[in-house]
């Protein structure tokens, strides 16, 4: 029996709205939640960009890095214009995930960019 793969390109917006991240992962909710609860040092945790607010499901990961790619190297403008079709709102589409399957509580979103520690 084979199994499908699916492979996610999301967009992960910082709490003052500056910042966006840009990654491709093979579990969406497990990697978003990673982000939220700040596991890993580097730009999300930085900048505090845990807002999911925009994805695209692949049937490869080669699609999906290849998406990711490309979109990287939009512009500002014109990534906000795909996120605008899917989310207008610019809603964290998955600020309820979390609770819903008993899994601990993201924290929560700081009220500023920068460095959330000093090193």
């Amino acid at each position: 029996m084979s199994r499908d793969y699916h492979f996610y390109v999301y967009f992960l917006q910082s709490a003052s709205r500056r910042a966006l991240y840009i990654g491709v992962t093979n579990n969406l909710r497990h990697r978003v939640f990673q982000h939220k609860t700040h596991q890993y040092e580097g730009f999300t945790d930085d900048y505090n960009a845990i807002r999911l607010v925009y994805w695209e499901k692949f049937g490869s990961v080669g699609k999906a890095i290849a998406r990711e790619k490309q979109l990287k190297r939009w512009r500002r403008e014109k990534k906000s214009w795909l996120i605008e079709k899917m989310n207008p709102q610019w809603h964290d589409l998955a600020a309820d995930w979390y609770q819903a399957q008993g899994l601990s509580t993201p924290p929560p979103v700081r009220p500023a960019d920068g460095p959330l520690r000093s090193r």
